[in-house]
């Protein structure tokens, strides 16, 4: 099993492109003080723009801080200071102020053209989103929405979490069947345009790996590689583990798997609900999502475009905790005074799309599967111990929450994880990603996807 860390460091406000360039004249300088400068017209409209006002001023203070001081002699003293009088101090100030203006024209051409760029790439993705063909099959009992694009001999079965739906796997799907795999990625029991019974036992592990062979035998498919995220690696792993005929092969992320479904080492006997709550107390998430109703009550509370930025773009690796007489309606609250922009990776459309659904079918479906946490995991103890035989490639984000769970690491790297599953060959951690790092970081991923399913492809 070979260990891989991709490291992909977050890029300054200024240096989006990542050449090291922020000021986007391709000289590599960031915008530092060049000889002979002069300020034009533009330059002088530009700095009127209070965002960039901003990166002046960050810049005069950083010119100022650099500035070594002698010891003992505060930058207030009228003492020399290090060859530098106070005055210089105000001097080197409005100096570096002078030098930032001076390349204000080239951050603005790259500015427009960054947008340029983003606008042309959305346009690009929107036509090849084009492609995806969207069907309702018959299965297990209920309509299931299948999203799919593609017409190789291969099929990648792609399964997502909370709270998402196929539409997380769009940079995946469309990539990869470009490459000649058949991409299919179903909207989960409970999620968007599948039926959601109204029973909260109807949602273990067990049903919803029932709805996915009934799908696949529906569409003709026969064994697939499988690819899941958050819940929809949980279902993965009970795939592989329950039907291992029908899996040629799996890359999953975010969430590992021990000798069981759920099983904490640190408390073997427990209940997976109770073994949370002994770890995070009962403001955890999953044990506040228990009681049927009340999380349901407390989203409609928030906008719901608001709570899907909220969860899309955490990156705090800590427990998610929501106190009782706060829930996510406080949480949200960031988002009422001033507009947060949204990441590189996650547009508008991308929000409102989650939302619009979400809005549309509450977050009853997606929570039942959290309600029904124990139950399913209580059904597998009939496997309890069977290893999955699967070839597999685990994949999850330094920042991931679920990669801070109490002991998962000592799990995942000190040879846990490789006995409950002997067939895996690979584990990769991701630098600086967070849990939903299918979006977060799309190529890196699709790439890690390509590179472990490739040597099992038909020729």
């Amino acid at each position: 099993m070979r260990v891989q860390a991709d490291r992909d460091e977050s890029l300054s406000d200024g240096d989006r492109d990542g050449d090291g360039d922020s000021d986007g004249d391709g000289d590599g300088d960031g915008g530092g003080v060049k000889p002979h400068a002069t300020m034009d017209r533009r330059d002088k409209g530009f700095v009127h723009n209070s965002k960039w006002l901003k990166r002046v001023a960050w810049h005069s203070k950083r010119s100022s801080s650099a500035l070594q001081l002698g010891e003992g002699v505060s930058s207030s003293s009228p003492a020399v200071c290090g060859g530098f009088h106070e005055n210089d101090l105000t001097r080197s100030r409005f100096i570096a102020y002078c030098h930032f203006i001076s390349s204000s024209s080239s951050l603005l051409h790259w500015q427009n053209s960054f947008h340029r760029e983003r606008k042309k790439h959305r346009k690009t993705s929107e036509k090849k989103m084009e492609k995806i063909e969207h069907a309702t099959v018959r299965t297990n009992g209920i309509n299931m929405h299948v999203a799919s694009v593609g017409h190789g001999p291969d099929t990648i079965l792609f399964l997502h979490g909370f709270p998402e739906l196929w539409y997380s796997w769009r940079h995946q799907m469309v990539s990869l069947s470009a490459l000649g795999y058949r991409a299919v990625a179903p909207d989960l029991r409970g999620y968007g345009g599948t039926d959601a019974p109204p029973c909260v036992e109807s949602y273990t592990a067990f049903h919803v790996v029932g709805d996915l062979v009934g799908m696949l035998d529906a569409l003709g498919i026969g064994r697939v590689f499988v690819v899941g995220h958050d819940w929809g690696a949980i279902i993965a792993w009970c795939l592989c583990l329950f039907r291992p005929d029908r899996v040629r092969a799996l890359v999953n992320t975010s969430v590992t798997w021990f000798r069981r479904l759920m099983w904490f080492p640190s408390d073997p006997e427990g209940k997976p609900v109770e073994s949370m709550r002994t770890m995070y107390g009962d403001d955890y998430y999953v044990c506040r999502f228990q009681k049927p109703g009340e999380m349901e009550e407390d989203f409609a509370k928030v906008d719901t475009a608001k709570l899907m930025k909220l969860i899309l773009t955490s990156r705090d690796p800590g427990p998610l905790r929501m106190p009782k007489d706060k829930g996510f309606s406080e949480l949200t609250k960031q988002f009422e005074q001033h507009q947060i922009e949204l990441p590189s990776w996650l547009t508008e459309d991308d929000i409102n799309y989650f939302a619009a659904e979400f809005s549309r079918t509450g977050f009853t479906g997606a929570l039942n599967y959290y309600r029904c946490l124990d139950l399913s995991s209580e059904l597998s103890a009939l496997w309890d111990g069977v290893p999955i035989n699967v070839p597999t490639k685990f994949i999850v984000g330094d920042l991931d929450r679920t990669y801070h769970i109490p002991g998962v690491k000592e799990h995942i790297h000190g040879g846990g994880l490789k006995r409950a599953v002997p067939n895996l060959e690979e584990v990769v951690v991701m630098e600086g990603v967070a849990h939903f790092l299918q979006q977060e970081k799309p190529q890196e991923v699709t790439a890690h996807i390509l590179d472990f399913f490739k040597k099992f492809s038909s020729p």
